[in-house]
């Protein structure tokens, strides 16, 4: 038989066992909900940043969209001006003819132009935005 001083013994050695390990666990336990507090603020941190570059990328995509809207207009209303469409009232070429007459001519020049022109506005507004966007951080 084992002397009851041995149990005491063997006793002591197991609650001091349970006690280590219970302040490895509470240690652990505790860098953990550390860690996962550091991790919620930094999720939240990039949301607001997300959010933030997401209003910064709406706005520049707003003010080079009216931009552009305001550059075709006057465009087309430059071209609509100076066309020989607004004849008010002149000669029209009335049915099919073999050679195209000059106002033909003119009015195919018009169109080609107005098209170069609007194409180009398009082409400046899209690198105006791809510069825009990029300085965005």
């Amino acid at each position: 038989m084992i002397p009851y001083a041995n149990y005491i013994k063997i006793g002591l050695v197991i609650i001091v066992l349970l006690g280590f390990f219970s302040a490895g666990w509470s240690v652990r336990n505790r860098d953990f909900m550390d860690y996962k507090q550091g991790v919620e603020i930094a999720a939240k941190e990039q949301e607001a940043k997300v959010e933030s570059i997401q209003k910064q990328h709406e706005l520049v995509t707003k003010g080079i969209s009216d931009e552009y809207d305001a550059k075709l207009a006057a465009v087309r209303n430059y071209y609509k001006s100076t066309s020989v469409w607004n004849n008010n009232g002149g000669s029209k070429t009335s049915g099919l003819s073999t050679a195209p007459s000059a106002a033909d001519v003119a009015t195919a020049y018009n169109l080609l132009a107005e098209q170069c022109a609007e194409t180009t506005a398009q082409t400046i507004a899209l690198q105006d935005w791809v510069k825009a966007q990029i300085g965005i951080k």
